[in-house]
């Protein structure tokens, strides 16, 4: 596949990489040397890596072009430049997790999703940021600062994956794998204009255990639908470590991309019946409306029909940043993230029967949604109700992270399936994202719908300011 004028194989997707390797337009060599080369460029700009291994990306994608002359790709993913949120367990770097407080040594052991990448032959290009633990919905850590946004640096990317988001949107790796607990991939997808997608629970194999229990799934993170699919399809699947995990799917994620929305029921719901929403951001929600009507789908305004379950997934959360940080006596604690540990310590107070009560009002949400998805196919909502704001701040008003995220863990508590997918820009030049949301194991139909939603718009390619000049 020629690389137009201007445009460097770092701005290729990785199913455009692969159709490339397969015609002998391009290596896997060139394309790695690619990635680093905008890495080397741009990320002084918004400190999206913690850690780059350029020796081992280049010898893997050595190995990978060798491959792919002899015509035996390892996978499906073989030669793809890919990086890994500092949370997943990796063999050869050390998991900070963003924290001075973690082990500094090289891992032994793989993750699944890791592995699994890995496996089909990925070539794996560093660690991205996390703010400590990956607790809050912005990153920036004691241990690698702060991260920027590709549309303008001094601004957050979001988080808790906000690394892995800057990287794909700025060409450093066409795939990244990141984590979510309350909104962590699809937080720093909207922030940034790329695509993300929360899977069902169980779906991606998880090892070690998160502390913060069966709220946190792991995600593929890319700029395109068809890349976060076909991620997907690699990462997901039964593992013995992890006693949640789903057996694989009946079908491939990549082969539903083309089902469409023609006669699904979608409702659109601009605030959930109780968020308040910035009205540049509720425009372009609410066109998206017009965009799925035309593509064949009934669409009508409905609220799901339940409160703000703030409340009860603070109780869930802070509890799990307290088992995140038992461990850790008062010299590790001066050295970490305030933030972290006041929830930490809130966290500590709550009784049995307070985390009880809260995984009640989750399981009544649960079944609430699994009602409302008997009526609709699919729930739309923007991913967030504002646009990025100043980096280094865990909100603009100085409150919990929670306050300006009020779309995205609610989904995060009944398990379900959502994507973030770019659906316009505020006058400010800033992305806004479009969350759609799918009934419990519906990541197909979720998938399909962003992609319909994606081929019909032009949204995802406007390029970030650091990539125009």
């Amino acid at each position: 596949m020629p690389v137009s004028a201007g445009q460097s194989t770092a701005d290729l997707s990785a199913t455009e990489l692969l159709t490339a390797y397969r015609t002998g337009d391009l290596s896997p060599v060139e394309a790695t040397r690619d990635a680093l080369d905008r890495i080397a460029r741009l990320d002084s700009h918004v400190n999206a890596f913690c850690l780059v291994d350029e020796a081992g990306a280049l010898a893997a994608a050595a190995e990978s072009e060798e491959r792919w002359r002899r015509g035996t790709p390892r996978g499906v993913l073989d030669g793809v430049p890919t990086s890994i949120k500092d949370i997943l367990l990796t063999v050869g770097w050390p998991t900070r997790r963003g924290s001075a407080t973690t082990d500094p040594a090289p891992g032994d052991v793989d993750g699944p999703p890791v592995a699994r990448v890995r496996e089909q032959g990925a070539v794996l290009i560093g660690k991205t940021t996390t703010p400590e633990l990956a607790w809050k919905g912005v990153t920036d850590s004691p241990l690698t600062g702060v991260t920027g946004n590709p549309w303008n640096p001094a601004l957050t990317a979001g988080g808790s994956s906000g690394g892995s988001a800057a990287a794909v949107g700025l060409g450093m790796g066409a795939l990244s794998l990141g984590t979510d607990g309350g909104g962590s991939v699809r937080i720093p997808a909207a922030f940034t204009g790329t695509v993300a997608h929360k899977p069902t629970y169980g779906r991606v194999p998880h090892h070690p255990a998160s502390p913060f229990g069966t709220l946190a799934h792991v995600g593929p993170m890319t700029r395109t639908v068809a890349d976060a699919a076909l991620l997907l399809d690699v990462i997901s699947g039964f593992d013995v470590r992890d006693a949640w995990a789903l057996d694989a799917a009946p079908r491939t994620f990549t082969a539903a991309l083309n089902d469409g929305v023609a006669g699904l029921r979608i409702a659109l719901s601009p605030t959930l019946g109780f968020a308040e929403v910035d009205d540049e951001v509720r425009a372009a929600v609410e066109a998206t409306a017009a965009v799925f009507t035309t593509l064949g789908a009934t669409v009508e305004h409905a609220d799901p029909g339940f409160a703000d379950p703030v409340e009860p997934f603070e109780t869930l959360w802070f509890a799990g940043a307290a088992k995140s940080t038992e461990a850790l006596g008062r010299d590790d604690r001066a050295k970490m993230d305030p933030g972290l540990v006041e929830i930490a310590e809130q966290g500590a107070r709550y009784s049995a029967i307070e985390y009880l009560t809260a995984m009640a009002v989750r399981n009544e949400l649960g079944t609430l949604m699994g009602a409302f998805h008997q009526r609709y196919d699919l729930l739309l909502t923007p991913t967030l109700p504002i646009a990025a704001f100043e980096g280094g701040r865990e909100s603009p008003d100085g409150r919990r992270w929670t306050s300006w995220t009020p779309f995205t863990y609610p989904f995060n508590m009944t398990q379900q399936p959502a994507a973030s997918v770019p659906c316009g820009f505020t006058s400010a030049g800033l992305p806004v994202g479009l969350q759609i949301v799918g009934p419990r194991h519906g990541d197909a139909r979720v998938l399909a719908a962003a992609h319909a939603f994606e081929q019909a718009t032009d949204h995802h390619l406007r390029r970030p300011p650091l990539l125009q000049g």
